[in-house]
């Protein structure tokens, strides 16, 4: 998505707070193909499989509460049993929907999403501790419940219909037709796109179809990493991204950062910028991975205690 590209370059180009160091992004990229890094299959064991239409609706709903797990300072941290053990952030909620599909809760039906309180989706969801923004979540699902009933005949799939098997396309009716999707800031007078969630839906399309039927996109090289919190926690372990001393000390004894404040804003673009740099330095090797694709590999790295010796950045907001 050029206008994601494009600004998260701007911001990274002008930058106070953050820098990138493109030896380390060398010597990452050196590793990945020394190691043999490999591109992360679909989890099938959290996520629901099932019939296409149903897995569709499952996934945008999924998607469109698919931020903000980390927990308030001093209270514990949302979690749910799956499988006889405790289990939290985004698996928590995909495992959460794939149970309560399976009890058979219409989590799938606009007309559902459209009239459901708060009440009933912290039911729904179930577990312990508390997890962040639940009436911005509730307010999502209502929004999206509401679209697809007024819009596409109820269906998820008639939307991804509508994008014409393109992921660039279907994240950018999202984004237009859906505020909770629209991530768009601004930083030095110049408005900086992100759309994370929308971009994340039509990659989880394609790895839950194996980039077939509702996943069968002509243009997935276009996407950009998914600015979040846990890809900047990754880069900075491994040297990609500085931190100056202010900036770094906040986020390290997790000072909340402001949604859209100059310093958030160049994590999110640095981190972008950087997951593109690896591009380009990986097939300049000679080895070809998409941006959605290195941005896996990433988060599933930041899953690993040793890539967590440092916090992530925090900032209250329902965009990742």
């Amino acid at each position: 998505m050029w206008e994601v590209l494009e600004t998260a370059k701007r911001v990274a180009d002008r930058s106070q707070g953050v820098r990138i160091d493109e030896s380390a992004i060398r010597a990452f990229s050196d590793n990945m193909l020394k190691s043999r890094y490999q591109v992360p299959l679909w989890d099938t064991h959290y996520h629901f499989s099932g019939p296409g239409e149903t897995m569709v609706s499952y996934l945008l709903v999924l998607d469109t509460l698919n931020y903000c797990f980390w927990p308030v300072s001093g209270q514990d941290k949302w979690q749910i049993e799956y499988e006889n053990k405790m289990i939290s952030g985004y698996y928590a909620l995909a495992a959460a929907l794939k149970k309560a599909l399976i009890l058979g809760i219409p989590v799938t039906d606009a007309h559902y999403l459209a009239e459901l309180s708060q009440d009933e989706l912290r039911r729904l969801l179930g577990g312990t501790g508390r997890l962040q923004l639940l009436g911005n979540r509730r307010n999502g699902l209502n929004e999206l419940g509401h679209l697809l009933r007024d819009d596409f005949d109820g269906q998820a799939c008639r939307l991804v219909e509508a994008a014409e098997n393109s992921a660039v396309k279907l994240s950018r009716l999202l984004s237009r037709k859906l505020s909770s999707f629209q991530d768009v800031t601004e930083y030095g007078g110049h408005s900086v796109f992100f759309f994370k969630r929308a971009q994340i839906f039509a990659a989880d399309l394609y790895g839950a179809f194996k980039g077939e039927a509702w996943g069968n996109f002509s243009d997935m090289d276009a996407l950009t990493a998914f600015a979040d919190y846990k890809l900047p926690q990754v880069l900075r372990h491994l040297g990609i991204l500085h931190y100056e001393k202010a900036l770094a000390q906040k986020v390290d004894r997790q000072t909340c950062l402001d949604s859209g404040s100059p310093e958030e804003v160049e994590i999110r673009a640095n981190t972008v910028w950087a997951v593109e740099l690896i591009r380009r330095e990986l097939l300049q090797a000679g080895h070809h991975l998409s941006a959605f694709e290195i941005d896996w590999i990433l988060w599933n790295l930041g899953q690993k205690e040793a890539f967590r010796l440092k916090p992530h950045h925090r900032t209250v907001t329902i965009f990742y």
